[in-house]
């Protein structure tokens, strides 16, 4: 494991962290470094009277991207600036120097978590992305590109291999750190999409704590960055998990927020225009979570609008690869979350698996359209759509706690409908 500087592991760092007081560690990096306020003021272009007021405990006037500005010329890392903003807590995870409960020593306790999150993987993958998550590893050494290593992460979790993506994550965590320590902006953007990247995949599999981790840390190195569309995706990512914690007023807020900034930008390129698209699309579905049929409708006629100009399949390698399609899938989900199975049915008439790229939006299409037909009472239809997702990307009905649900109950009330004992037999498997 990679050895953090001393200042930020010690006891005076600790207390201003719990003590939520950002500013305290801006501070204890400048005078760790022998700098005047008027010193760092200088190096962000401001007075050293704003400096002072930002290192006061309890200011809660400063402008949050100067202050990352501030954490990073002093050098506070940014997981440890993230946690003193009230970010980055893991609930589940406890890090101790010593002790008799380390994770390798209770192997019980992580096959248990594992289980809850229904996913047929060794329980080892999931403690070692937690270990990864707690003290970022030394880096892995690898000669590929961390774009290549990225692209082939995001290729695992299309193709629903989520224990292989699993696997992947802690090296290219760390080597996207090790890369982000050059501090230039393309490296902050990188390591957001890592951390994007793994919200998806722990939001995909139910692990939610997990997730507003990692999402969160995406978030701040996406502001880092100074990119729109890093800053678009992290926001979506952190909407969706606060949308799963039951937070729908803070999620709406913040995915509206980022549709807004998109917007701002004058969506002069195509990707700009699909990363507008792809935040409606969002925006529609979270407001249908929340019950605001009216905003939920009005979201996704956008969307859909929006989407005209983009082609029907996406260029490889878009940040948001939304297409008219994908937004048609949308609009079934919105319909479904708003309790209209009829509707969502309707809207999903024309789709078909060709018309998206991945395994994982294929199975996606085909589990959308289960719940709706689970929603309308149509258990053959339910089990024909599951089927369909579980021969096209296992993950997607395996892994997803919500559709293992389905499978439950329509085992528990359907059991002699075809094809409901091999879904209840993938759904229960075990590695």
């Amino acid at each position: 494991m990679r050895t953090l500087d001393p200042l930020w592991s010690s006891a005076k760092a600790r207390a201003l962290v719990d003590g939520q007081d950002p500013g305290g560690l801006v501070r204890m990096g400048r005078v760790g470094r022998g700098w005047r306020q008027a010193d760092l003021g200088a190096r962000l272009g401001c007075s050293a009277s704003t400096v002072s007021r930002m290192e006061q405990r309890g200011d809660r006037t400063a402008d949050l991207r100067l202050l990352r500005r501030a954490a990073q010329e002093v050098g506070v890392p940014p997981h440890v600036l993230g946690a003193a903003l009230g970010l980055n807590v893991l609930q589940t995870t406890t890090v101790a120097a010593d002790g008799p409960h380390c994770a390798k020593e209770d192997p019980m306790r992580r096959r248990t978590l594992l289980a809850a999150a229904g996913l047929a993987a060794p329980a080892q993958l999931l403690a070692g992305v937690d270990d990864a998550l707690a003290v970022t590893p030394e880096p892995t050494g690898s000669t590929v590109p961390l774009d290549t290593r990225l692209a082939r992460a995001r290729s695992l979790f299309d193709s629903g291999r989520h224990a292989g993506l699993l696997e992947t994550l802690p090296g290219l965590l760390a080597d996207a750190h090790d890369a982000a320590a050059s501090r230039t902006d393309l490296a902050h953007a990188r390591l957001s999409s890592c951390y994007s990247l793994a919200a998806q995949l722990f939001v995909k599999i139910g692990r939610y704590d997990r997730a507003r981790i990692t999402a969160d840390r995406a978030t701040v190195y996406a502001e880092l960055s100074g990119s729109p569309l890093a800053a678009a995706a992290a926001a979506r990512e952190l909407s969706i998990v606060l949308r799963h914690q039951d937070q729908q007023g803070a999620a709406q807020r913040l995915i509206l927020g980022a549709a807004a900034k998109v917007e701002a930008t004058g969506l002069t390129t195509p990707a700009q225009s699909a990363a507008y698209a792809q935040m409606l699309c969002t925006t529609a579905y979270t407001a249908a979570r929340a019950g605001d049929r009216d905003q939920a409708m009005s979201l996704i006629g956008e969307a859909s609008q929006a989407a005209r100009g983009l082609p029907q399949q996406a260029p490889a390698g878009r940040l948001f690869p939304i297409t008219p399609a994908a937004v048609d899938l949308y609009s079934v989900g919105v319909h479904w979350a708003l309790g209209d199975a009829g509707a969502a049915i309707q809207a999903g008439r024309a789709l078909h698996p060709d018309q998206f790229p991945t395994a994982e939006r294929k199975g996606r299409m085909h589990t959308d359209l289960a719940r709706a037909w689970w929603q309308w009472g149509k258990p053959e239809q339910t089990a024909t759509e599951l089927l369909s997702a579980l021969r096209v990307s296992p993950g997607e009905v395996r892994d997803r706690p919500a559709i293992r649900q389905v499978v439950s109950d329509l085992s528990a009330r359907h059991p002699r409908v075809s094809g409901v004992r091999e879904l209840v037999a993938a759904t229960s498997a075990r590695n």
